[in-house]
């Protein structure tokens, strides 16, 4: 099927962010240049994209209220300055039911720089890898999310989620019961796990709710010795991977997001309409 002449384009960002928060917004900011060279009207950086910390503690140290802060004010700044729609991966928002943790929150930014949603991470990383030893447990810092959030844009309603939301398919069965057309699903999935699942569970949301799935990625090594995986894409409504960043590393993929392909996929290949089970919202 061919593309709609003029389809927006988007990117997901991929970057190997630092402990230091002045660092890694001075690298978002030159991805996000790139991107809008390319002509990218909407954007996504990744999980953790203004501090990977050598301790999980370290982000309580960069935690910001909500609407106050350098990194809210560096997302709002770069939409405005690029004309273009962000959505800031996570930043660690202050929770205000949980003292000492903060929210894992996507933030979304309109192209004249206003913030217009959040979505707190619902599922957090709380895992020993099999056979390995690495061990994750975000809850001792981090306030779990309690709901699923679509935002309306002019490319289409994007549902959100990070990271380890992927694994429950019933949080994208909820954002598709919202209207969602496209999935953003900014990560940190770590080497071993990427390695094993990251591209299988990304296409598979796209194909199992016929959405777009924009995934942007940390990758690489980190000042904590934790590896990420990286290998960022942007997926269409048929599993197919329409662009990723191969290397390891800064990077940036970019594709037109066709809401009129999309429609057409979705009345010829009618599973949605053949569920037997409901979520309701």
């Amino acid at each position: 099927m061919s593309q709609t002449v003029g389809a927006p384009k988007v990117a997901a960002i991929q970057m190997n962010s630092l402990a230091n928060v002045e660092a890694n917004l001075a690298s978002a900011r030159s991805l996000l240049e790139q991107a809008r060279a390319r002509g990218v009207k909407l954007a996504a950086l990744p999980e953790n994209f203004p501090i990977m910390g050598r301790r999980e503690a370290d982000k309580l140290e960069a935690a910001e209220a909500l609407g106050e802060g350098p990194i809210q004010a560096f997302l709002s700044r770069c939409a405005r300055d690029l004309g273009m729609w962000i959505i800031g991966g996570t930043v660690p928002i202050r929770s205000e039911t949980r003292p000492g943790k903060v929210a894992a929150a996507s933030l979304v930014f309109d192209d004249a720089g206003r913030f217009v949603a959040r979505y707190d991470k619902i599922h957090l990383f709380d895992v020993n890898l099999p056979d390995r030893e690495e061990r994750y447990h975000e809850s001792a810092t981090i306030a779990a999310g309690s709901k699923p959030v679509v935002v309306t844009t002019p490319f289409g309603r994007i549902g959100l989620s990070v990271c380890y939301d992927v694994r429950f398919p019933e949080l994208f069965r909820h954002l598709l019961a919202e209207g969602a057309q496209i999935l953003c699903l900014p990560a940190a999935f770590t080497a071993a796990t990427g390695r094993a699942h990251w591209e299988t569970l990304i296409r598979a949301r796209a194909i199992e709710n016929l959405c777009y799935v924009i995934a942007p990625a940390q990758s690489g090594m980190h000042e904590s010795g934790r590896e990420t995986w990286g290998d960022s894409m942007i997926v269409d409504p048929w599993g197919h991977v329409l662009d990723r960043v191969r290397e390891v590393g800064a990077g940036l993929a970019v594709a037109e997001i066709d809401l009129t392909l999309q429609q057409q996929v979705r009345e010829r290949f009618p599973s949605l309409s053949h569920r037997r089970f409901q979520v309701t919202v």
